[in-house]
């Protein structure tokens, strides 16, 4: 049985059919998890996904992102994040088997570890490689970290400037001789902390999460232009960064601050396009199509908005460039990067 979010009947006030429904997806970018204590969706399984895609996008596979689920209840306190990599694996057994359509949910898992173990860390990178049977891409350590008390920090309480740490650096370079890449979560304050590990570490590819986290909350309410202006110069700076890639989505929450949420239906994608069109074209222009990727950011995006729409917003935006470049942002670099 499907559990339904929260807020279900304010998505379904906004309707909308798919948009070219055959091109293919990747989503690189999701999240399952159960018991969740905030957020519309309390559980998000495989059968909670699927449901959102019968919206009619061509989702041919996605990728897993850590979100600090299924952790094991008991073991070694390192090795506890191992059992996220276990409960994503399964639910992409599941899923591979065929009988639940050809979707291939969670093809790629990026696991969480902490870094700041330093070389201790190796052994919990090999927990994860095995316990994945060969999906597991990448790790993830968040990073959000703001002074303001209305900016909420990552759920991990991350120390300010976590980027820049020795330890965290010690545990970091131990990802590249495993092939794993590394999912930067930061706010937009942070991507000089992010320039500065992506030059340290040449040969480790990183992908930028969400723009790289527009702040629109607290000290930068209302205050959109001035983010954007200050936003753009590093975004030049991390994109001259060969090894960086970065994800064209995941500004639909609370934290970006449109208050999409607070409105009595929720968006149309023409509505979403309009509003958030400069940030994708600007990192477009920068990185190039063969460095980004569309991201979902579900079911945290649901806050705002549903699957359909977001794609469909995506799909939107996208319409001034060639096929082969929106082959490469909807699928093509997505599946090369994470090896699916």
């Amino acid at each position: 049985m499907v559990t339904q979010s929260t807020n279900q009947a304010w998505l379904e006030r906004t309707p909308e059919p798919a948009l070219e429904p055959d091109l293919p997806i990747c989503d690189p970018h999701h999240h399952l998890w159960d018991f969740r204590p905030s957020g519309v969706q309390k559980r998000y399984f495989v059968d909670e996904m699927l449901d959102d895609l019968s919206g009619g996008h061509n989702v041919v596979s996605s990728v897993f992102i850590e979100c600090g689920t299924m952790f094991r209840a008991d073991g070694p306190e390192e090795l506890r994040c191992v059992g996220e990599t276990e409960f994503a694996n399964g639910m992409a057994a599941i899923s591979a088997s065929g009988q639940y359509g050809p979707s291939r949910i969670a093809a790629g898992i990026v696991a969480t570890a902490e870094l700041m173990l330093g070389d201790k860390v190796a052994d919990v990178l090999d927990a994860h490689i095995a316990a994945g049977n060969g999906r597991v891409k990448g790790i993830r350590e968040g990073a959000f970290w703001h002074p303001s008390p209305e900016v909420r920090n990552h759920r991990t309480e991350p120390p300010q400037s976590l980027f820049m740490r020795d330890d965290f650096r010690a545990g970091f370079k131990h990802l590249a001789p495993r092939g794993l890449t590394f999912d930067m979560l930061c706010y937009h304050t942070q991507i000089p902390e992010a320039i500065d590990l992506a030059r340290a570490f040449p040969d480790t590819t990183l992908i930028l999460n969400h723009l790289g986290g527009p702040i629109g909350v607290g000290p930068y309410a209302g205050k959109s232009d001035d983010v954007f202006a200050e936003w753009r110069p590093q975004i030049d700076a991390i994109a001259a960064c060969p090894n960086v890639m970065v994800k064209l989505g995941g500004i639909n929450m609370d934290v970006n601050g449109y208050g999409w949420e607070e409105r009595p239906a929720a968006p149309s994608s023409a509505e979403l396009t309009e509003a958030t069109r400069r940030w994708f074209d600007y990192a477009i222009e920068r990185f190039g199509p063969d460095r980004c990727m569309f991201e979902s950011n579900f079911p945290v995006d649901k806050l705002s908005c549903s699957y359909t729409v977001v794609w469909n917003s995506f799909k939107l935006l996208s319409k001034g460039y060639s096929a082969s470049e929106r082959a490469a942002m909807f699928h093509d670099t997505a599946a090369r990067v994470y090896r699916l």
